[in-house]
C-alpha cells in the first residue's frame, strides 16, 4: 500500500535525510517541516509564511476550504502547464474525421453502439478545466479520510495540544495536499493524448476528446503517419467512451472503489514509536542521544498507510485492466487489417503504458492510491478467447451487469471463465429447444381431432 502519505512526493531536493528528519516532526503528517532539517517552530511558520505568500484568495475562496485547497491546485496546474497555443481549426477537423472513421471502423468489431455526444479537440488547459470535476469526486473521499486518519494516528497528548490549531493545521494540510494536487494535475495535462487516456473516465460522459498537440509531439518517435496515429487514438477514445456511455455500471463502480478503499484508511506509526523506544532517548547521556540520533537517519520512519478495504483495489486493478484489455482487443480487430501500422502503434501504447501513461501512476499521482499494474495483456487475451469460443454479441454483452465480468483470479485463468460462459450457452440452448418442443407438442395437441377439448371436433360433442 501506499507509503507517502497522499501519494504524492515532496518534489525535487528531497533527499532520504530530509525525509527522515521531516518524519520526526510531530507536524509531518500534515506536510511542513523544517527546510533545514531542524524542525523549529520558526521554520515551520517561515515554510508556512511562504505558503501563504500571494495564496490569500486560494485560501478564502469556497474552493480553498476542506481537506484539498482545489482553487491553489489549479492554479498550480496552470502555472505548471504554462503557454499553450489554442487549437486550430484544422486540428478540430483531423479530430472530427479521425473519429468519425474510428467509429465506422469499431462498428465491425462490438456490438456496443457508438457513444455519440461531441467530438472535440482540447488543449492541455482544455484536459485540465474539463476532468477537473471528475479528478476531485475521485480525490475528495481520499483526502477526506487520510486528514482523520492522520489525526486519529498522533498521541492522546498531541491532539490535545492541537485543539486550538487545528482549524489552521487542516488549512495548511489542504494548501500541501493542494501543491501536491496541482503538480501532478500539471503534469498529466501535458503527457495526456485524450480526455480518458489513462483509462479513467474523468471526461465528461457526452465528449469524445483528443489533444492534437499532444498526439503530434509524442508521434515524433514513431515512424507512423500523423494521420493513422490520429485514427488509431481516437480509436482507442471512441471505444472507451462507448464503454462508458453504454456500461451504466461501470463509472460508479470504479468511483465507489475508491470511496471504498479511503474509507478504510488506516496509518500505523506502532513501528515508529517501537524505533524510538530502543533508542534509549530519555538516559539523558549526550554520547547515547547522538549515537540515537545517527542510527534515526539510517531508519524508514514513513507512516505505514494501508486500509481495512483492501479488496477495493483488487477490484479496481481488475476492472481498470478489463476495459484497457477490451478496448485494445476492439481496436485491433477494427485497425488490423486497414491499417497496417496497427501493430506498431498497439507495441508504442504498451511502451507508453509501462512507462508513465498508466492508470495505476496516474491514481498513485493524483489520487493517492497505489496498486499492481492492471493485467491488460491478460485481459486482451481473455476478451480474444473469449470472442472465439462464444463470439462478438456474447462477449459484449458480458458488459451488461458487474456480476457477469471476469474475476482475478479468471485473468490468470480465461479458461475457467469461458467453461462457465460455454456452460451457460449449452443451458440456455437446452431452454430455448425444450420450449420449441413444448410449443410444438401444444400446437399438435390443438389440431388433434380426437382430443377431448376441440369444440370443432363434431364428434366430441355431448349426444
Amino acid at each position: 500500500m501506499n507509503t507517502g502519505g497522499f501519494g504524492f512526493s515532496f518534489g525535487p531536493g528531497d533527499d532520504d535525510d530530509d525525509k527522515s528528519r521531516r518524519d520526526q516532526n510531530p507536524f509531518g503528517a500534515f506536510g511542513f517541516g523544517g527546510a533545514d532539517g531542524s524542525g523549529g517552530l520558526g521554520d515551520m511558520l517561515s515554510q508556512f509564511g511562504q505558503m501563504l505568500s500571494g495564496m490569500g484568495s486560494s485560501m478564502n475562496s469556497p474552493e480553498g476550504q476542506g481537506p484539498v485547497n482545489y482553487a491553489l491546485a489549479e492554479r498550480i496546474a496552470r502555472q505548471q502547464i504554462g503557454q499553450v497555443t489554442p487549437v486550430r481549426d484544422q486540428d478540430r477537423t483531423a479530430v472530427e474525421e479521425a473519429a468519425r472513421l474510428a467509429d465506422l471502423w469499431l462498428d465491425d468489431a462490438t456490438q456496443m453502439p457508438t457513444a455519440g455526444g461531441r467530438v472535440v479537440a482540447w488543449n492541455a488547459e482544455d484536459w485540465l478545466t474539463q476532468t477537473l470535476p471528475m479528478w476531485k469526486r475521485l480525490v475528495s473521499p481520499v483526502a477526506e479520510h487520510m486528514a482523520d486518519a492522520q489525526l486519529a494516528s498522533l498521541p492522546e497528548e498531541a491532539r490535545e495540544m492541537m485543539g486550538p490549531m487545528l482549524q489552521m493545521m487542516n488549512q495548511m494540510s489542504g494548501m500541501n495536499f493542494g501543491m501536491q494536487l496541482g503538480n501532478a494535475l500539471g503534469d498529466l495535462a501535458k503527457q495526456a493524448l485524450t480526455g480518458s487516456d489513462f483509462g479513467l473516465p474523468v471526461a465528461p460522459t457526452d465528449v469524445t476528446a483528443l489533444l492534437p498537440a499532444n498526439i503530434t509531439a509524442a508521434g515524433k518517435e514513431l515512424t507512423v503517419a500523423g494521420q493513422e496515429l490520429m485514427v488509431y487514438i481516437a480509436a482507442r477514445e471512441s471505444a472507451r467512451q462507448r464503454l462508458y456511455r453504454h456500461v451504466p455500471w461501470l463509472v460508479e463502480r470504479l468511483v465507489s472503489s475508491v470511496e471504498e478503499y479511503a474509507a478504510g484508511l488506516v496509518i500505523d506509526t506502532s513501528h515508529i514509536e517501537e524505533a524510538t523506544r530502543e533508542l534509549n532517548l530519555e538516559s539523558g547521556d549526550p554520547a547515547a542521544i547522538q549515537d540515537a540520533m545517527q542510527r534515526l537517519q539510517g531508519m524508514d520512519l514513513s507512516p505505514r498507510i494501508s486500509s481495512r478495504n483492501a479488496q477495493a483495489v483488487s477490484r479496481l486493478e481488475t476492472l481498470l485492466a478489463l476495459v484497457e484489455g477490451w478496448v485494445e482487443y476492439v481496436v485491433d480487430r477494427a485497425m488490423g487489417e486497414r491499417i497496417p501500422s496497427t501493430p506498431v502503434m498497439t507495441e508504442a501504447w504498451r511502451r507508453r503504458r509501462a512507462t508513465g501513461g498508466s492508470a495505476e501512476q496516474a491514481f498513485a499521482k493524483i489520487v493517492g492510491i497505489e496498486f499492481a499494474a492492471p493485467k491488460v495483456a491478460e485481459a486482451v487475451e481473455l476478451w480474444r478467447r473469449v470472442d472465439v469460443a462464444v463470439g462478438q454479441e456474447r462477449r459484449d454483452g458480458i458488459w451488461e451487469h458487474p456480476d457477469l465480468m471476469p474475476s482475478a483470479e479468471q485473468l490468470d485463468n480465461s479458461a475457467d471463465f469461458i467453461d462457465g460462459l460455454l456452460g451457460e450457452g449449452d443451458s440456455d440452448e437446452f431452454d430455448r429447444e425444450f420450449a420449441k418442443l413444448e410449443e410444438m407438442l401444444r400446437e399438435q395437441e390443438g389440431k388433434d381431432p380426437e382430443s377431448p377439448e376441440d369444440p370443432e371436433n363434431p364428434d366430441n360433442r355431448e349426444k
